[in-house]
C-alpha cells in the first residue's frame, strides 16, 4: 500500500521516483478548452472523465507519482469564475480522480501553485494573504487525502517560503519546485541559489525545478545540489519556452525520445525525482527509462 510514509522512505533510499507529465496542457490537447480564468480546474466540473483518463494514461506510462489537478483550485483563482465557494469541493474532486486512476500503482501529490499567474511574480499578494490562502489550500489538500504536497512552479522566494511552511504544517511530505527562466534565475530575478537556501532551510523533503526548457535543467540541478547536498533534488521540464515577446517557442523536446535523453542526463546527474511539465504527454513519460533506479 502506498502512503505518505513510503514517499519519504523512497526519497531516503535514493531510488529515483518517476513523476507524471503535464496535466493542464494534456487536458487541452484532448479537446477541452482551458482558456478561462479557472483554467484546467474547469474540467473537474464538466469533463472529469478527461481528467481521470489523463491520470490513468500516466500510470500506464510508468509514473509513480501523479499530480492531482489542483493547480487552480484555490479560492483566489476560482473567484473570478464565480466558483470560490467550490474550492474545497473541487480540490477533493481532483484528488479523488487522481486516486481512482492511481490505485496501488502510484502516489498522489496535491499541486500547490502560486496564488496568481505563475509567470507574473509581481502579482504575488501581501504576506498576510499568502499565509491565509496557502494554509487553507494545504489543509484542503491534506483533508482530501494526498500522499504529498507539491509546492510547484513558484516564481518568488517570498511566496515559495510561505507555501512551503503552510504545506509542512500538515505533516505530509513536501516537494518544492521553482520555475526559472533560461538564465537560471527565478522569474522574479532572484537566484536559484538564494531560493534553495531560504526554502531548503525550512526542511522540505525535496527541492526541484520545473516549467523551464529541458536543456536548461542540468545547470539548475547542479545549483540545487551545491546548496542542498543532502536533500533530494529533481526536475520536470517543458517542451518549449516563452520568448521575450511572450511567444511560445517549441524545442526538439517535443519529441518524446529527445526529452527522454535529457531526463536520462538528469538521472545521471543525481536527480531523485523526474517527470514532465508543459506540453509533455504520457508518451514522453513512457520513453523515460522504465527502471530509473539503475542510475
Amino acid at each position: 500500500m502506498r502512503s505518505a510514509d513510503t514517499v519519504r522512505s523512497r526519497l531516503k533510499e535514493g531510488s529515483p521516483i518517476l513523476l507524471d507529465g503535464a496535466t493542464g496542457t494534456e487536458i487541452a490537447r484532448r479537446g477541452f478548452d482551458v482558456n478561462r480564468p479557472e483554467w484546467s480546474s474547469a474540467a473537474l466540473l464538466t469533463a472529469p472523465e478527461i481528467v481521470r483518463a489523463v491520470h490513468a494514461d500516466y500510470v500506464v506510462a510508468g509514473a509513480e507519482l501523479l499530480t492531482a489537478n489542483t493547480f487552480r483550485t484555490h479560492q483566489r483563482s476560482l473567484r473570478s469564475a464565480g466558483l470560490a465557494h467550490r474550492a474545497a469541493d473541487l480540490t477533493h474532486s481532483a484528488v479523488e480522480l487522481a486516486r481512482a486512476a492511481a490505485g496501488d500503482a502510484a502516489w498522489v501529490a496535491g499541486s500547490q501553485a502560486p496564488l496568481e499567474d505563475c509567470y507574473s511574480p509581481h502579482l504575488a499578494p501581501p504576506e498576510s494573504e499568502l499565509e491565509t490562502e496557502h494554509r487553507r489550500m494545504s489543509r484542503q489538500l491534506a483533508e482530501a487525502g494526498v500522499d504529498a504536497i507539491l509546492v510547484e512552479t513558484h516564481n518568488t522566494i517570498r511566496e515559495a517560503a510561505v507555501a512551503t511552511q503552510a504545506a509542512l504544517e500538515t505533516g505530509l511530505p513536501v516537494l518544492v519546485s521553482f520555475v526559472c527562466g533560461r538564465d537560471g534565475r527565478l522569474l522574479s530575478g532572484e537566484t536559484l541559489t538564494a531560493a534553495a537556501r531560504v526554502v531548503g532551510a525550512l526542511g522540505p523533503d525535496a527541492l526541484l525545478v520545473n516549467c523551464l526548457p529541458a536543456d536548461a535543467v542540468l545547470q539548475a540541478l547542479s545549483e540545487l545540489r551545491e546548496v542542498c547536498s543532502r536533500m533530494p533534488v529533481g526536475a520536470y521540464a517543458n517542451i518549449g519556452y516563452a520568448d521575450e515577446n511572450g511567444q511560445w517557442v517549441m524545442t526538439d523536446s517535443i519529441n518524446p525520445v529527445v526529452y527522454a535523453r535529457h531526463a536520462t542526463e538528469w538521472l545521471e546527474a543525481g536527480a531523485a525525482i523526474i517527470g514532465g511539465c508543459c506540453g509533455t504527454t504520457p508518451e514522453h513519460i513512457a520513453e523515460i527509462p522504465s527502471n530509473p533506479a539503475k542510475y
